[in-house]
């Protein structure tokens, strides 16, 4: 999780701030420079749209994701496309494609059978054949077919699991539902993916990344307007077994959580999807390790990423080199072009 700093200032601010815990995460909301009734108005309907964005993609509650799943699961049969599913679905393929598959969000079975749709994580060691089994079954998004109004599986093993999509994709439609309000200044958080409108007063908003291993922050970033960061960590959604760490972020290739990363951060610079490629840029280089994180990044268009591998050790880019301050000066820092 990012964690939102530097926001309180000397005396009374013209700034409002709203707290929530929406799509399993805490979120907040902070506008500047709007009365506090028209904030507080604004930033009800971004956490109402939030809930209501939560209630239609959850992964394994009863929800608008869980029903297509249950006829994806019944290959080929097919049924009509609930309104707004297919863009957003499509829009994952082509991000899925251009990742080369590891951001995958059609290995729901994957991620249940690891225990990680579930409000709370056990430890577990899930029978080797079983995952053997779906990761041979391949499901993918190009599995999904949308036709003539209806949509259905190619696969019946895929069983989608937006989480590495829908908090990046709430924070695009709060920003700009934010714009089309006339609010010129935010900031919104959704548990780690933050975006900026405008800036705070008279200076960038400033976020802190949070120490994978610690409480406090471990560097700063300053975000211009339309900037997008996201961060993904093995420290908010895992188990212990063994004494060895299992985080949600399952490696499709193998079935297995992925290993050898504490956390990977990415700076997406302004446009039409920064919040959703701040939370799925952040996947791949994840998965890869410290051994292919550049040019998983390169493949998600990111020039300014970081990863800090299971060492502590931070490997970034020079691009994110020159807009990171870090707060502790004795880590390793490894730069990469």
């Amino acid at each position: 999780m990012l964690l939102t700093t530097f926001l309180a200032g000397c005396g009374k601010e013209p700034l409002y701030q709203q707290q929530s815990y929406v799509f399993g995460t805490l979120v907040e909301v902070t506008i500047y420079g709007e009365k506090d009734e028209r904030a507080r108005q604004l930033t009800g309907q971004v956490l109402a749209d939030f809930d209501r964005l939560n209630a239609e993609l959850h992964a394994w509650k009863p929800s608008t994701l869980s029903r297509m799943n249950e006829t994806f699961a019944r290959a080929p049969d097919r049924a009509a496309t609930p309104p707004g599913m297919a863009p957003m679905l499509q829009d994952s393929a082509r991000l899925s494609e251009q990742s080369g598959g590891l951001f995958n969000p059609a290995i729901g079975n994957l991620i249940r059978l690891w225990g990680f749709q579930n409000d709370e994580f056990k430890p577990l060691q899930p029978d080797p054949a079983e995952i053997a089994r779906l990761v041979k079954a391949n499901p993918k998004m190009s599995d999904i077919v949308f036709e003539g109004g209806d949509y259905y599986s190619k696969n019946p093993a895929v069983r989608l699991d937006l989480g590495g999509y829908a908090k990046g994709y709430a924070l695009d439609a709060a920003a700009d539902y934010l714009r089309a309000q006339g609010v010129k200044n935010a900031l919104v958080n959704i548990g780690g993916n933050i975006i900026a409108l405008g800036r705070h007063g008279d200076r960038p908003w400033q976020v802190g990344i949070r120490h994978p291993r610690k409480s406090d922050a471990i560097a700063t970033l300053e975000l211009n307007d339309g900037e997008a960061v996201g961060t993904s960590g093995d420290y908010q959604r895992y188990f212990e077994l063994g004494g060895k760490r299992y985080c949600h972020i399952i490696d499709p290739r193998t079935g297995y959580p992925a290993q050898g990363v504490q956390a990977v951060t990415v700076l997406i610079p302004k446009g039409r999807n920064a919040g959703v490629l701040s939370d799925v840029a952040s996947k791949p280089p994840f998965i890869t390790g410290k051994n292919g994180w550049r040019e998983a990044a390169r493949k998600m268009g990111v020039e300014e990423a970081m990863l800090i591998d299971d060492k502590g050790e931070v490997y970034l880019t020079a691009a994110m080199k020159k807009r990171i301050s870090f707060l502790d000066t004795g880590l390793k820092l490894h730069e990469s072009p």
